[in-house]
């Protein structure tokens, strides 16, 4: 599954619009009905809260205008990948308890290591990833 969105460019506040954050949404419910589609029900709740993550994340901080979410399944594992093509690499920021914000990578990171999955970026930081094992016996 490819699906593309385009966003207006980012606002001086760094605040994504609302039709923009609105577009996230639509994306999730595109992934869970494919999902859903190809027999992988046991994983719509993850890659839900993972591509939410991952979208939002292009949303607020790739400076972006349409970006890409990629859905794969390939050697037992389904793959989420949002892609920006644009540079830089999202990384894990250490944050105190009194942050609202900031702790998207870090969901991302503990729902792939509780699934024997992972994630990360591509070399350029043009696309963030994760990766989570399809559950035996989940058809493809």
């Amino acid at each position: 599954m490819n699906e593309r969105i385009v966003v207006a460019p980012r606002r001086s506040d760094g605040r994504p619009r609302s039709r923009d954050a609105a577009r996230v949404g639509v994306l999730r419910r595109i992934a869970a009905a494919k999902l859903k589609h190809h027999g992988l029900d046991m994983l719509i709740n993850d890659v839900l809260l993972i591509s939410s993550e991952l979208l939002t994340n292009a949303l607020l901080h790739s400076g972006t205008t349409e970006f890409t979410l990629n859905l794969t399944v390939r050697s037992g594992c389904l793959r989420i990948a949002v892609i920006d093509d644009m540079p830089g690499r999202a990384e894990l920021r250490e944050i105190d308890n009194e942050a609202e914000t900031g702790r998207g990578l870090r969901l991302v990171e503990v729902l792939a290591e509780q699934s024997g999955g992972t994630w990360g970026t591509s070399e350029d930081g043009a696309a963030t990833w994760c990766s989570l094992p399809v559950p035996t016996g989940q058809r493809q």
